[in-house]
């Protein structure tokens, strides 16, 4: 239950206010003071803070008082140690539950054989698995890039995977849907997101797709007698080659049908999102400024 009662996009420029927010980066620090943006899930803001202890840190969440105008001015601030983590980074507006019970939905109609269910139980029906991959985001800044992102993209690349299989009657399909929600499970481990979103280690040495192929031989080890080559080989083309091609940041170009399905799924999903981060800045429709990530302006 959060005990937030305020976030910033309710105060009112000008206006004298006490209220908790996240550190989300310091951007310059002296002996006497910090500048910082601050933040809760409504929005940030550029803040000046007296300090003189050096205590203010990334990730941590304080209740500051001044004014808010335009920057924010500090007066005095404390730490708070107990709080929502959903109160101060972006969250999924779908309940998390609702995406997971749709994701063992399309599990328990598509995969049926004993080497898939298997696999998905591993991971699955793991509880510290399945807490970590609820939170997870599916990506710093790309695409899903807020609490619960990574359970939101999976469950659209599943569900497109089983259009396309269906539409295409794909011969491995069971292989091309189970490998659409296994496919950025290195995600868990290869961005923090308990805090301002970033890489970890792991993640900026070794990505994502490398750390969930760890994950999946792993896996396969527990139960060396159940699986065979060509499962394994199939689950971990598909993982390996999601991205398409090597320019993409796949290490592997695709060969096999499944991959491909996964491939594009994945595509059409993380672009789908982008499209309508933007939509929710110009809700008036008409042309959009130059997005980097999709290499265009749009018209909406």
């Amino acid at each position: 239950m959060s005990n937030k009662d305020i976030f910033l996009n309710d105060v009112k420029s000008g206006e004298n206010t006490k209220i908790s927010l996240m550190v989300m980066r310091v951007m310059f620090r002296d002996t006497t003071k910090v500048v910082a943006i601050l933040a809760d899930k409504s929005g940030d803001i550029k803040a000046t803070i007296p300090c003189k202890k050096g205590d203010v840190t990334e990730g941590r969440v304080i209740l500051v008082e001044g004014k808010k105008d335009g920057n924010f001015d500090v007066r005095k601030y404390e730490f708070i140690d107990e709080y929502e983590i959903e109160d101060y980074l972006p969250t999924v507006k779908r309940p998390i539950e609702d995406i997971v019970e749709e994701l063992e939905l399309y599990t328990d109609e598509y995969i049926i054989s004993r080497e898939g269910k298997a696999l998905n139980d591993y991971f699955f029906k793991n509880e510290e698995f399945l807490q970590k991959f609820k939170k997870a985001i599916g990506g710093v800044s790309m695409h899903h890039n807020y609490i619960g992102g990574l359970a939101e993209h999976t469950l659209g690349v599943m569900y497109l995977s089983t259009v396309f299989s269906e539409r295409y009657n794909c011969k491995n399909r069971e292989i091309a849907i189970l490998a659409a929600k296994l496919h950025d499970i290195g995600k868990i481990y290869e961005m923090s997101y308990d805090g301002p979103f970033k890489y970890t280690l792991k993640g900026e040495m070794e990505g994502h797709i490398v750390i969930g192929i760890q994950m999946i031989n792993k896996a396969f080890e527990s139960e060396p007698n159940l699986y065979s080559e060509d499962f394994k080989a199939r689950i971990k083309g598909c993982v390996v080659q999601h991205h398409g091609k090597p320019e993409f940041g796949s290490p592997k170009d695709m060969n096999m049908e499944e991959s491909y399905i996964v491939h594009y799924a994945d595509y059409v999903d993380a672009t789908m999102n982008k499209i309508e981060k933007i939509k929710e800045k110009y809700p008036d429709g008409g042309w959009t400024e130059y997005d980097r990530k999709l290499e265009a302006r749009l018209y909406l």
